[in-house]
């Protein structure tokens, strides 16, 4: 039997690490590593749209992986996003993942030609068989992907007795209700409402803001096992508040979280990759704003 309750809990979107010269850097990618295991997370989400990973190569994506790998031994679960725009790719970071003994591996549909159904479940599936000996998350995100998943599409690939659930990035809460009663475990996409998925049957959370900010988060999955739902609202108003103002600044999002942890005593992450926008001077102000923020709400709700 598999062991399904491993997946419950808050799953962090790993980060790009990059060093100087915009190149992956192990040695960042191992510290990241150990900082999020040290904030008790349940495990990470390794290769997404956090990682950048549209904008990197087969091989600097086994890299970081590889040196997550050697970092996480087991402690913490690791889900591995291995979907490229084509199928062989895919297949080869599938393998690759499956090699490292990560714990599930995940794909996006294919991107830029909108495939049929039967099309898509081929794509996942022929994933999916090169790790014959791994969980398979299916990653629905719809407004990047330009390609939604419906329930006649998720009961095909549930024939597939590797696929375990959904990684669910669309807006409706509704969603959520519908994979869960076709029989999957469903992972809350949108930080925003972390608090509204759990409460519709998510078995927990991969988010992009998680890493700058797990403490809280962490808090918001624990109130919510305990029935405390009140404050639990709290503390996701609070982190929405902080999501919006990482969003008004010029430089990406990702660029702002990166200068953020670096003020919160985390390691240096780099930069971004282009063509994302890094971090630009009129910034610093929200970012050191933003830094202090968090750690008063820290120390406010933990």
């Amino acid at each position: 039997m598999k062991d399904l309750n491993k997946y419950q809990g808050i799953f962090p979107a790993f980060y790009a690490c990059y060093d100087e010269e915009g190149a992956i850097s192990p040695a960042r990618v191992r510290d990241f590593t150990e900082y999020l295991i040290q904030k008790g997370v349940t495990g990470l989400y390794v290769g997404g749209s956090s990682g950048e990973c549209i904008y990197q190569s087969v091989a600097e994506r086994k890299l970081l992986l590889e040196n997550v790998m050697a970092v996480a031994k087991g402690r913490i679960v690791i889900i591995a996003h291995v979907a490229c725009n084509n199928t062989a790719e895919s297949r080869q970071l599938a393998a690759h993942a499956e090699s490292l003994g990560v714990d599930a591996i995940a794909a996006i549909p294919p991107i830029y030609f909108h495939l049929p159904p039967y099309g898509i479940a081929k794509y996942w599936n022929d994933i999916s068989d090169a790790a014959p000996n791994t969980d398979f998350v299916i990653y629905n995100i719809p407004q990047l992907a330009g390609v939604a998943l419906t329930s006649a599409l998720l009961r095909e690939m549930l024939k597939n007795p590797r696929v375990i659930g959904v990684k669910n990035s669309s807006m409706p809460i509704q969603d959520i209700e519908m994979w869960r009663d076709e029989g999957a475990l469903v992972f809350n996409g949108p930080d925003e409402q972390l608090l509204s998925g759990l409460a519709a049957g998510a078995v927990g959370g991969i988010g992009g803001t998680y890493g700058v900010m797990p403490e809280l988060y962490l808090k918001i999955y624990e109130l919510v096992q305990k029935g405390e739902i009140l404050r639990a609202r709290e503390i996701q108003d609070a982190c929405c508040q902080v999501i919006y103002k990482m969003c008004s600044g010029k430089g990406n999002m990702y660029a702002m979280i990166k200068g953020i942890l670096a003020r919160r005593g985390a390691p240096d992450l780099g930069g971004v990759r282009a063509p994302l926008t890094p971090l630009q001077e009129e910034d610093l102000p929200i970012v050191e704003e933003t830094a202090k923020n968090i750690d008063a709400l820290i120390a406010k709700f933990c």
